[in-house]
């Protein structure tokens, strides 16, 4: 594939954040997928370990506080042009934590936030990928409990 834009991939983190049955979504506010649910997250930031990073998006974008981080899976978002040129190439580190506190408030990135029982969660959100990494937190957080 020849590339267009950025010569490397981007660093991103997600984070399912459960509370009992339920998941926390985002309505993202901004690109890409705006309007969407998905999972709190975005770009890892320069001198930020990734686990910093899955902290403070989710503080940032929510309000609350996580514990218990626990990585979960590694995916790559990669969507090309029709030319088959890449125009975007993520490499999308998801963890799981559980709720810790504060109160849950849409900010920065999120036009939204709320919990969602785990199968509604799942049915919200439009990528496969987001779906199959809410059901592997939820079912690690079962087996685990």
């Amino acid at each position: 594939m020849r590339r267009v834009y950025p010569e490397h991939p981007l660093v991103g983190v997600g984070v399912v954040v459960l509370n009992g049955d339920n998941v926390l979504l985002i309505r993202r506010g901004k690109p890409p997928r705006t309007g969407e649910w998905s999972l709190p997250g975005g770009a890892q930031e320069l001198g930020e370990t990734v686990r910093d990073s899955a902290t403070r998006e989710v503080r940032e974008e929510t309000g609350i506080e996580i514990a218990d981080l626990a990585l979960l899976d590694v995916v790559d978002l990669i969507s090309t042009q029709r030319e088959g040129l890449v125009q975007h190439h993520y490499t999308l580190i998801d963890f799981c934590a559980v709720y810790a506190g504060g109160t849950l408030e849409a900010g920065s990135d999120a036009a939204d936030a709320q919990w969602w029982p785990v199968e509604e969660a799942i049915e919200l959100v439009a990528w496969k990928e987001t779906k199959r990494i809410i059901r592997l937190a939820a079912d690690r957080i079962r087996d685990s409990g």
